[in-house]
């Protein structure tokens, strides 16, 4: 299944028999069967007409509305769609149950970040990311044996700012400086990119969620309230190394980026600007598209982790005796 991006401004989404064509002026870019879709992402000023958005609603296609800077406004979803089955016992997974669930989802995290630095390390000689590498295995363990979430969160953002202290040696390009992990807005290109995949990637976790009939408020370790789908924020603790910061790495180190022309400075942050979305959704959408081993099967697209994991997810919800097993880089 397909997602099909509408990055580029100013573009209209039709409908045109089982297919979604999508438009710039008199221009067709691109024509997606509706059979092959999963979800549709709307960026910035472009639109879709009132029968395009009726037809995916009928095949059960969500709909995702997000600024041009890659932040969810909203979805659009079928009216029968319901959580009241599994956010019945969403909500009556115990305390420890779901202490547990928190903590494999920290100890996963940090170990994905270590691997990605591990791996970085074989081309980049730096005394720095043997200490990054060494305080990464200790907050490791110790998520393991926090007794709170309090506790956990604790591990988990000391864990993180190592992380990111060592993040920064394994850039190459000088073009692209990176002093630590800032938001709200991004304060520079590397920021800027993160931020932006990371929206991405939170966006498709929170559709194959809704698809998969859980509730996207309740989750383990991070608290849900009133627009913060939580169960999101926890899933992509774990793919974050992995996906959007390994592609990161890739996009600077190999030049794909430029950090004077691909980026723009506003309201206090920096953002991709159109030819840098671009850019980030092309090598995206490749990245995704990749065929990887996923457990012992076959190799599938990574598209297939996102779907694995919320599935997996899933079945915990049905069967806590069942532990959720998140996934890792090796």
């Amino acid at each position: 299944m397909k997602t099909l991006y509408v990055s580029a401004q100013y573009c209209y989404v039709t409908l045109q028999q089982e297919a979604l064509v999508i438009k710039q002026k008199d221009k067709v870019l691109s024509e997606v069967q509706l059979p092959l879709l999963e979800q549709v992402l709307i960026f910035g000023s472009s639109q879709m007409t009132t029968q395009a958005i009726r037809a995916c609603l009928f095949q059960d296609i969500a709909i995702a509305y997000l600024s041009r800077m890659g932040y969810c406004y909203g979805r659009i979803l079928p009216i029968a769609r319901s959580y009241r089955q599994l956010s019945r016992y969403q909500q009556q997974l115990d305390v420890v149950d779901r202490l547990v669930t928190a903590q494999r989802i920290v100890c996963a995290k940090l170990k994905n970040c270590r691997v990605l630095l591990r791996r970085q390390k074989k081309r980049v000689d730096s005394d720095v990311l043997d200490k990054v590498l060494q305080s990464l295995d200790y907050f490791a363990e110790e998520a393991k044996k926090a007794e709170s979430l309090d506790q956990l969160m604790g591990f988990e953002g000391a864990g993180a700012v190592q992380y990111f202290s060592g993040f920064s040696e394994c850039l190459t390009n000088p073009n692209f400086v990176f002093g630590g992990r800032s938001r709200r807005p991004p304060g520079n290109p590397v920021n800027a990119m993160l931020s932006f995949g990371y929206q991405l990637l939170w966006n498709h976790l929170l559709a194959l969620i809704e698809l998969q009939g859980l509730d996207p408020y309740y989750a383990c370790l991070h608290q849900g309230h009133d627009g913060h789908a939580a169960l999101a924020s926890d899933l992509i603790e774990e793919l974050r190394a992995p996906i959007v910061d390994s592609l990161v790495f890739y996009l600077v180190n190999k030049n794909v980026m430029d950090a004077q022309n691909d980026f723009e400075y506003r309201d206090g942050g920096c953002f991709l600007n159109d030819s840098g979305r671009k850019k980030f959704l092309n090598a995206f959408l490749i990245r995704m598209n990749e065929e990887v081993q996923i457990n012992s099967e076959e190799k599938q697209p990574r598209w297939d982790i996102l779907t694995t994991q919320v599935r997996a997810y899933k079945q915990f919800v049905y069967q806590p005796s069942r532990a959720y097993n998140p996934y890792q880089i090796r």
